[in-house]
């Protein structure tokens, strides 16, 4: 389960934007997270958006509504489940989605207002449908390679019988 949270000014980001964000960010994650391009996966991950008024936004210690137009201000927060979230693999995310918010944008480069907060949720510490989930068991899911579960197991301390 992934969970990446898009916070922006209100009216930043249009219908089509969401919807061309709502999967390239889903990939952007996806594919670290797997070890592939799997779009079997997709249904473990949410993509919310979330608009707060300039009144309601801050950089540089002053309202967005009283730093003038100038600002492209977005928080990107990604929480994932426990796994393999080396520092290089999640370098790699944290430029999966800027990439990703950029393109969606129609921008050449993210902007410097953009940030994303990456968090690991601790292997039994994330629950649904009515029960702690575990990346563990998912590992059998046919959408993670051989080399991300042996990655995965060793960074959550499981054997491979596990």
């Amino acid at each position: 389960m992934t969970i990446i949270t898009v916070n922006s000014p209100t009216g930043r980001l249009g219908l089509e934007q969401r919807r061309t964000l709502a999967e390239t960010l889903t990939d952007a994650v996806l594919v670290p997270e797997v070890g592939r391009f799997a779009p079997a996966a997709r249904v473990g991950f949410q993509v919310h958006f979330v608009e707060r008024e300039p009144d309601m936004m801050a950089i540089g210690g002053r309202l967005l509504a009283d730093a003038g137009q100038g600002l492209d201000v977005m928080v990107i927060d990604v929480a994932v489940m426990d796994g393999d979230w080396r520092r290089e693999v999640r370098a790699e995310v944290v430029e999966r989605v800027l990439a990703a918010m950029a393109e969606g944008c129609g921008l050449s480069k993210p902007s410097p207002a953009w940030w994303v907060n990456f968090r690991v949720i601790d292997e039994g510490s994330w629950g649904s449908s009515g029960g702690v989930l575990s990346v563990l068991s998912l590992l059998g899911s046919g959408v993670f390679t051989e080399e991300k579960i042996k990655a995965i197991r060793a960074a959550v301390g499981a054997s491979d019988r596990s």
